[in-house]
């Protein structure tokens, strides 16, 4: 499991971190079970004064940090729009490495069998909870 910092989440304010730790929240695997359900993102909300919608993006990134292998192209992947476990579950695994081949040359990228490991793993991994109010963010690359 990643142990990160809180600082290691993008976007994340110093403020927020030292909200969340005055709470006992340390480490991003420690936020992402506290944020994994819609009711614990607002209870949080309402404790540490951080919005809900801000605490679901941090357990999102909190969720892509726990698999192995990805860290190193997390921030190429969020820009390919993956940016949530549904989303690399639903990615093909051919058509992600090729986007990624491109975005970071051939010879930085994963191979083939890495991005099916990291998609195998998302597909295995708990899911957070999304509001149904939450609109449908694209894909890329999906799976056909």
């Amino acid at each position: 499991m990643a142990m990160k910092t809180l600082e290691y989440l993008r976007g994340i304010s110093a403020d927020d971190c030292r909200r969340l730790r005055a709470m006992g929240i340390r480490h991003t695997n420690q936020l992402l079970h506290l944020v994994t359900l819609e009711i614990d993102r607002r209870r949080l909300s309402a404790k540490a004064g951080i919005s809900a919608d801000r605490l679901l993006e941090f357990g999102h990134q909190c969720a892509l940090l726990e698999i192995s292998g990805l860290e190193h192209h997390l921030a190429v992947t969020r820009r390919l729009g993956i940016v949530a476990l549904q989303d690399l579950r639903r990615a093909d695994a051919g058509r992600l490495r090729e986007a990624l081949m491109e975005a970071v040359g051939p010879d930085a990228a994963p191979t083939v069998a890495m991005v099916q490991y990291w998609i195998s793993q998302a597909r295995m991994c708990d899911c957070i909870e999304i509001p149904i109010t939450s609109a449908a963010r694209p894909s890329l690359p999906a799976a056909r």
